[in-house]
């Protein structure tokens, strides 16, 4: 699931969405209100339940092939994502959807940029789309989907080394 030329997404368990008002987001730290989408790259980030905690990591310019053997594994392709066991069940069950919106009112955000925002309204281009599998997606892209009793361990290993990486809803992971 990715956006097409001219797109970007915003993924969503809500399929009752008609437009997007700016907001000041509860997970950001920027006060600022906006919309918030990914580009083509990072979707991925988002093929998971909203509230999932996950680890992400991947094969950037930089990146030693030591420490992918290390985290990826060998001939594992350029990306990992991890996730809590006690997230399984939901990754399987979750109903989410993607809204395509158009990208000309958004601009990148964050160094590197890791999204997009709009500081405007902005109404979806059709009806939400249903995403479909989220483990069947992470294999259609090649990204390895780890499953994991404790992400910790994985993401002190995963910013200690080379690799880019992302974590999203880190404070949801087991302590």
């Amino acid at each position: 699931m990715r956006p097409g030329p001219g797109q970007v997404l915003h993924f969503s368990e809500d399929p009752t969405i008609d437009r997007f008002e700016p907001h000041i987001a509860m997970t950001s730290s920027r006060r600022e209100p906006y919309v918030w989408a990914v580009g083509p790259d990072r979707c991925p980030d988002y093929w998971f339940p909203r509230d999932c905690p996950r680890a992400m990591a991947w094969k950037g310019p930089r990146t030693t092939e030591r420490d992918a053997e290390r985290i990826i594994g060998a001939g594992a392709g350029d990306r990992v994502h991890a996730i809590e066991y006690g997230w399984l069940k939901a990754i399987m069950e979750v109903r989410l959807y993607a809204y395509r919106l158009p990208a000309e009112p958004f601009r990148p955000i964050g160094d590197p940029p890791h999204a997009v925002v709009a500081e405007v309204p902005v109404v979806p281009l059709g009806p939400p789309e249903p995403v479909t599998d989220l483990i069947d997606l992470h294999e259609e892209a090649g990204i390895q989907l780890r499953v994991l009793d404790n992400l910790w361990p994985f993401w002190n290993q995963v910013t200690a080394s080379t690799l880019e990486f992302s974590g999203i809803r880190l404070r949801n992971a087991r302590r």
